[in-house]
């Protein structure tokens, strides 16, 4: 079963490459409605495995990348297509609401 990719300051350059749209979910180990997201995430990277790119960013370990998009609050999950943002979606909501938007960079 695939699972997200753990993104960093050091790798997200790389990783915005891809030819896939991306889902990039910001979260914080101290963060309620991050953990309530957390698996829907894990069950969205099995679900596109191969369609898409999805990965996490701790903000505490990685205030870079964090700080590049204005992240305020978490969970903040952005979709990037071509390298640019297409979508976002703050704070925590169903799995189907996140299919819906990666199902249309699709």
């Amino acid at each position: 079963m695939a699972k997200a990719i753990e993104i960093t300051d050091a790798n997200f350059e790389e990783i915005i490459k891809s030819e896939q749209p991306i889902l990039v979910d910001f979260w914080a180990e101290w963060c309620g409605p991050c953990k309530m997201i957390g698996p829907v995430v894990e069950e969205l990277a099995g679900d596109y495995d191969g369609k898409a790119v999805i990965g996490k960013v701790d903000v505490d370990a990685n205030p870079a990348v964090a700080q590049a998009f204005g992240i305020r609050s978490i969970p903040t999950l952005l979709f990037f297509k071509g390298g640019e943002i297409v979508d976002k979606q703050v704070g925590a909501v169903p799995k189907s609401v996140l299919s819906q938007k990666l199902d249309a960079q699709l």
